[in-house]
């Protein structure tokens, strides 16, 4: 598999090659050079690959990415961001940073850009995503790169062969059902696949979605925590039992990359996690279930639908010095042609979907794309960022809290269940401890 987030190291490419470890804004003031700092997500590493025959071929921009695991990528961003730091000329950042590093003031507006540039086709651009990715100004603040909600994957030889039949819009109750008659030990198969590994972006990106439709919240509209409420115990113990009793090895160290490699090497029965994966699943290069998988709306208990809403997107610090080459990469990567170059290129699954409109007009990436396509847009135009749950919220967010508390937060207590999953401490003791973390955020809103 091609995921560099497996990997406990970091990779560094040029637009030429392999450089130095590091990186750093260019000083030589020509804009000639720039540097980018990614997540390891395989579309990313397709825009590494193909950006030194494409971009700087175009340009003579020469590129330099720095691409990182998704916990480490976080902590580097905005390490960086928010030093002023001045490292990177565009970095990757996401849904919950945007409207947070607007506000302070880190962030160069694109929407002047966007506007400005006659190719770039602003309002192509998927309305959720651009929502998302705005500041309160109203203004773009980060491009997005592709877009994702969630829904659940599974095989569906492994269904057929035991005469199973998903629904369209399963239950979460239904899920465990087939978690439990999908287990096969011995044939080295887990009924299901879950993030365990700790993180805010990580394991509480699905199981902040189950709390939702079993009818929990992180904080009520008041900002009451609600973190050990039965709601969010049930929700969470609910994870935590299904991942243990049916998940796969090594649970508690398993992000998105690590179920992405066991569900695509037929390890697993099913996966619930990002509808970008599907690219990547049905990449017979990358994946030994191509053509194998079925897809579903992610899993519901108490709400009509529940998945979550999230883009990766290139943003630029206020720090660069680079603005115009800068702008000139972001156009480039996030625009239609980029889209067609990749898709006839190096194949139409691999698409970076769910930002524009017209990729879903594109004939042969509807082809590629036919099992999950259109239950990807209607995914991502279905999730409420005001109302992902059955209660008001005091912040926007499906899958997060749009604070900048909520990163050590929602990190700190996903350490706590992600040991729990572990067998290392109880759900109970971990939401105990959550809610007492939630207590001082609550005091900082009110």
């Amino acid at each position: 598999m091609r995921q560099a987030l497996a990997l406990a190291v970091v990779a560094v490419l040029t637009a030429t090659g392999c450089s130095g470890a590091g990186g750093g804004s260019s000083d030589d003031g020509d804009g000639k050079s720039i540097t980018v700092l990614m997540v390891g997500n395989p579309q990313m590493e397709d825009l590494a690959k193909v950006t030194a025959d494409n971009f700087t071929k175009e340009t003579g921009i020469e590129v330099r990415f720095t691409i990182l695991p998704e916990n480490e990528l976080r902590d580097k961003v905005t390490q960086d961001v928010a030093t002023q730091g001045g490292q990177y000329d565009v970095a990757t950042i996401g849904a919950y940073e945007a409207p947070i590093w607007s506000k302070n003031g880190w962030l160069h507006e694109l929407s002047s850009y966007a506007d400005a540039d006659a190719g770039y086709d602003r309002a192509d651009l998927l309305q959720p995503m651009v929502t998302s990715l705005s500041g309160e100004d109203g203004k773009l603040y980060a491009a997005p790169f592709y877009g994702e909600s969630s829904f659940l994957m599974y095989n569906k030889e492994l269904f057929a062969a035991k005469g199973l039949t998903m629904p369209e819009r399963p239950t979460w109750q239904q899920v465990a059902q087939f978690a439990a008659q999908l287990d096969d030990e011995k044939a080295g198969v887990s009924g299901i696949c879950l993030r365990g590994l700790p993180g805010w972006g990580e394991l509480f990106a699905p199981l902040t979605t189950v709390v939702n439709t079993f009818g929990g919240t992180w904080f009520e509209k008041d900002w009451t925590p609600k973190v050990n409420a039965p709601e969010f115990l049930e929700a969470t113990k609910f994870y935590v039992d299904l991942v243990r009793e049916h998940g796969e090895p090594g649970a508690p160290q398993a992000g998105f990359t690590e179920c992405l490699n066991t569900f695509g090497q037929g390890k697993a029965a099913m996966w619930y996690d990002a509808t970008s994966a599907a690219g990547t699943l049905e990449d017979a290069s990358a994946s030994t279930v191509a053509g194998k998988v079925g897809y579903a709306y992610a899993p519901v208990d108490k709400t009509k639908s529940s998945g979550w809403l999230w883009a990766w997107a290139l943003a630029m610090p206020k720090t660069t010095k680079h603005a115009d080459a800068a702008w000139k990469f972001i156009s480039w990567a996030t625009g239609k042609e980029y889209e067609r170059m990749i898709g006839s290129s190096l194949g139409w699954s691999r698409v970076p979907a769910g930002k524009r409109q017209s990729t879903y007009a594109i004939p042969e990436y509807r082809e590629s794309a036919a099992a999950f396509a259109d239950l990807t847009l209607k995914s991502i135009q279905e999730a409420d960022p005001k109302n992902p749950g059955v209660q008001p919220r005091p912040a926007l967010g499906v899958q997060f809290v749009g604070i900048p508390e909520f990163a050590d937060l929602g990190t700190k207590v996903s350490q706590e269940v992600s040991a729990a999953i572990a067998g290392g401490t109880t759900v109970e003791k971990a939401l105990a401890d959550g809610q007492k973390l939630a207590e001082e955020v609550a005091s900082k809103n009110r």
